[in-house]
């Protein structure tokens, strides 16, 4: 930069070219005085401002999407876009599919670019899209990598660390290391989650890895806040951590971080947006009081295996059908009743009105296991029952059944009585 009388300053930027300044500004903490010629003596390409765009635009709260299937087990295309539509108009900051929230390992490659492309349909531009392409075998994760980089809508890429082959830190150096280089100037988030991988992504590690231009930040869910009290005070302020658990969102930010990578927002887009962007703005009060209402939800998402609850939670609200893959089976009965219950406490559903006795419906359950017949009256709404559906322990399909539904206890107990061949009748407390 020429500041007059010969002396020349090599500035660090994005541009090139010729600057005429009219007042006074300030370059790399130097003051330069109005009028004088600033000449760029370096240039920089436009993949450079690209990557430094992308760190500018991601911050907040971005959503790990779910998922949706149909009954058959195909994926459910109308809900996958009607819930990233309902994300965006939530004021979600960004949207991440095909992460672990998304049951990534069940689906075929092509499943894979399905969901991520209708992502990018329908988001059309309105908020970035970090697309997940992780593998445990590095030329594998390279080779889906580089199909992410090449695809349009695809800002960022989201990696994690190898899963199974727990991998040295100079191993995951090198996996990470080949992935970044191989997609050339695409922006990598790399992802920490050891629960999930059984390999941590150590500050020194990561320290080492800030090093290769275009891995721009981390989602970190170590759990360990030294761990990442350690990678923020270590990091250039350049670079982005995110939290990966929804419930040490605050924490994370106070130290540092530039947000979430969010489970919860699957549920709660809008309070989750709310939440990150209060705390990013020092606004504590306002994040504090939504951290503590919807906190029991960020911890009932967990209760069982990611994305469990939050699917039943969604099918609950009736967003999508609630269907997995295996080796994922639904949630059991007293975990999805405690679901149940946080999500009516904090409004997302609405709690169902007590029925009265002529309005319930009613159901007979038909037992002969032990060899004579048995009947035994039940509510619908009886846990024992689960609207004709329950069936207790050791009951098979060829020895019980469920007889109903009837509109009223009267009609149940004519029905009860008039069935010939049964031993023993008897009616639950339930009714």
């Amino acid at each position: 930069m020429d500041l007059g009388e010969g002396r020349f300053l090599r500035l660090q930027g994005d541009l090139a070219g010729v600057i005429e300044c009219r007042s006074q500004l300030f370059c790399s903490g130097l003051p330069i005085v109005r009028n004088y010629r600033v000449i760029l003596l370096t240039r920089f390409s436009l993949a450079t401002q690209s990557r430094y765009l992308i760190r500018m635009q991601l911050r907040g709260c971005g959503t790990a999407l779910i998922t949706p299937f149909h009954q058959d087990g195909s994926i459910d295309d109308n809900a996958l876009r009607n819930l990233v539509s309902w994300q965006i108009e939530s004021g979600i900051d960004f949207l991440v599919p095909c992460g672990t929230t998304g049951e990534t390992p069940t689906l075929t490659h092509d499943e894979w670019l399905h969901v991520i492309d209708a992502t990018i349909e329908v988001t059309a531009g309105r908020v970035p899209i970090v697309a997940g392409a992780t593998s445990n075998a590095t030329h594998d994760a390279v080779e889906k990598a580089k199909e992410l980089a090449a695809r349009p809508g695809v800002n960022a890429i989201l990696t994690a660390s190898p899963y199974y082959n727990k991998p040295t830190q100079e191993g995951q150096y090198r996996h990470f290391k080949s992935i970044a280089e191989a997609v050339g100037d695409k922006p990598v988030i790399l992802y920490n989650v050891p629960g999930r991988t059984g390999s941590n992504i150590e500050p020194s590690t990561l320290t080492r890895l800030v090093e290769i231009p275009n891995i721009i930040g981390v989602k970190e869910a170590s759990g360990n806040m030294t761990q990442v009290a350690e990678i923020v005070a270590s990091v250039p302020d350049s670079f982005l951590v995110f939290s990966g658990d929804d419930a040490v969102t605050l924490p994370i930010i106070a130290l540092g971080g530039v947000g979430i990578i969010s489970v919860a927002s699957n549920e709660i887009p809008r309070e989750m947006a709310d939440l990150t962007r209060a705390a990013l703005n020092n606004d504590w009060p306002t994040a504090r009081a939504l951290n503590r209402k919807y906190v029991p939800l960020m911890q009932v998402n967990f209760i069982e295996s990611s994305p469990l609850p939050v699917k039943a939670a969604l099918a609950m609200m009736g967003r999508i059908e609630e269907v997995y893959r295996l080796p994922l089976v639904p949630m059991r009965r007293d975990t999805r009743s405690r679901l149940q219950r946080v999500i009516t406490e904090i409004g997302l559903i609405t709690k169902p009105a007590a029925p009265s006795p002529d309005a319930a419906e009613f159901f007979i359950y038909e037992n002969w296991s032990a060899g004579p017949h048995k009947i035994v009256l039940h509510r619908g709404t009886c846990g024992q029952c689960s609207h004709g559906k329950g069936r207790p322990s050791g009951h098979d399909a060829n020895h019980a059944r469920w007889l109903g539904p009837y509109g009223t206890l009267a009609i149940a107990r004519e029905t009860a009585h008039a069935m010939t061949g049964i031993l023993i009748r008897s009616e639950c407390k339930c009714v």
